[in-house]
């Protein structure tokens, strides 16, 4: 767990004393307190409601490519979390203001909880569904305040969290809220970001590998980018005795290593072209590419505790082998998600993970430019098996062809699946970046351009979104990005402000 700097935020005196931020914690990350921002909180407490009690922790610093300071906090009252209220101070010449946050009032609630944890604990690890670890049965629950539903709907609640497998295979680490007081479980959102089947199996033909010799064999370790690793279920790294990985088919193991192996690279490659980000977590260190998970597993998913990636070979009849290049991309753009704006993984914000998930996956497909398998805007239409019924997983240009996503905020309903709620940010993407109009409001959109497109929502994530931001919220942030890069009331403006119309999120 990444423990930064901690921060406690006191108004002194009722007659205008001077707002004090004081060090209680230090840091283990090699970052330093932006001094700046914490000039800034003490003049902005009063209208963030800051008062005695209320704690802030630095988690994150970064310059961003127009030389900006954006800092993010974590917010704590009287020693408890406050999850869904992080902040953003945002420091520079052009930006339009200084802070991003849901919360900007003073919190008033008991932290006295009625439920005691035991209590808290079998309620929350009830709907848990599959095979639970030993592990975790003995920790307590985390005593916390769920502000996800907004400042008008604050809860004391118990975080409950349970690790296990589900019964697919897929590891999980299960984080449920259940409400201090009444037992109610308000949420609950998965550690583990999965895929659902996005992907291209065995389409990459002959690439180039970045591969390190060790004695007599070769190793699937990129040295030029991070030191990417490419390993078995087991973490072993794949090794060849030739240079060769792989023969394009399944007989050979090393097939499915090799795609995930150039997918990783090309993702690395498109996020330092594009972005100018070195690496996932823009700190130079790659990720981990993990294959031939479970027996016949559909699926893939990313699990930040490994920072890495991991990839079922699919059970050739609803899946083929899941390693391909977009799936890569979405896989380590979950990655990208939970080193900046970590949203949640439920709800309104948890469809937004699974979109930004997909854009980036389809904006490394295109980077790629294998010609064996041209950028498209269909996710896994290279890996969809006889039985599933349909030659792709999800449409972006069309969210409701697969017969499950929404492509309109009208459509939303509480408790759908973030993979079929993510419609509504992959069609603002597509009509943004092709134009076009929406099948459900018949509404159009003027296309800017996928690569403004992709900039806009990157700088969207990483500087204005928040753990739980919505959809709405979600459009004020990539207004807000757009005016940064392209200026305001111009052309990118108004396509961005057209293509949030077009899908309901006004």
């Amino acid at each position: 767990m990444r423990t930064l700097l901690m921060l406690n935020v006191a108004l002194l005196g009722a007659c205008g004393g001077a707002e004090l931020v004081s060090i209680e914690d230090s840091t283990d990350d090699g970052q330093t307190l932006n001094a700046a921002a914490v000039a800034y909180l003490q003049d902005a407490a009063p209208r963030l409601g800051m008062g005695r009690g209320d704690t802030v922790r630095q988690r994150l610093h970064f310059r961003d490519d127009k030389a900006q300071e954006h800092t993010r906090f974590d917010r704590f009252y009287q020693g408890l979390a406050v999850r869904g209220a992080d902040l953003i101070v945002h420091r520079g010449d052009v930006l339009e203001e200084d802070i991003t946050t849901p919360m900007q009032r003073p919190i008033d609630l008991s932290t006295k909880p009625t439920l005691n944890p035991d209590e808290a604990a079998y309620l929350g690890q009830a709907g848990f569904v599959g095979e639970r670890s030993a592990s975790l049965l003995s920790q307590k629950p985390k005593l916390v305040i769920d502000a996800f539903d907004g400042p008008d709907k604050l809860a004391l609640a118990y975080e409950v969290v349970t690790e296990g497998t589900q019964p697919d295979g897929t590891p999980s680490v299960l984080h449920t809220f259940v409400d201090a007081h009444s037992g109610q479980i308000l949420r609950s959102y998965d550690e583990i970001e999965t895929a659902a089947g996005v992907g291209k199996g065995y389409y990459n033909g002959t690439v180039t590998l970045e591969i390190t010799k060790n004695g007599t064999k070769f190793e699937l370790r990129d040295g030029v980018r991070g030191g990417h690793r490419t390993t078995d279920a087991a973490s072993v790294v794949l090794t060849s005795t030739t240079t060769t990985f792989g023969n394009g088919t399944d007989a050979d193991r090393l097939t499915a290593a090799a795609d995930a192996h150039y997918g990783a690279a090309m993702t690395w490659d498109y996020y330092k072209t594009a972005h100018n980000r070195n690496g996932i977590a823009n700190d130079g260190k790659a990720a981990l590419s993990r294959v031939h998970y479970g027996n016949k597993y559909n699926n893939a998913f990313w699990s930040d505790a490994c920072f890495c990636m991991t990839y079922g070979d699919g059970d050739g009849k609803v899946l083929k082998p899941l390693v391909a290049i977009d799936v890569a991309g979405h896989e380590m753009s979950h990655g990208l998600t939970s080193r900046t704006a970590k949203l949640v993984y439920s709800g309104e914000s948890g469809g937004l993970n699974e979109a930004t998930s997909d854009i980036f996956g389809t904006a490394v497909e295109f980077f790629a430019k294998n010609a064996s398998d041209t950028g498209d805007y269909l996710i896994g239409e290279k890996i969809a098996g006889p039985s599933l019924g349909k030659p792709f997983l999800r449409s972006m240009s069309s969210p409701k062809d697969d017969g499950r996503s929404i492509d309109h905020y009208s459509l939303y309903k509480a408790g759908i699946d973030v993979h079929f709620s993510s419609g509504i940010a992959n069609n603002f993407f597509y009509l943004l970046s092709e134009g076009g109009t929406n099948k459900t409001s018949g509404k159009r959109a003027s296309g800017i351009g996928r690569a403004k497109a992709e900039k806009i929502w990157y700088r969207a994530l990483t500087t204005y979104f928040t753990s739980g931001t919505t959809f709405k919220q979600a459009r004020e942030g990539t207004l807000k990005a757009t005016r940064d890069l392209y200026g305001a009331g111009k052309a990118e403006e108004t396509a961005v402000t057209q293509a949030w119309t077009a899908v309901g999120v006004n």
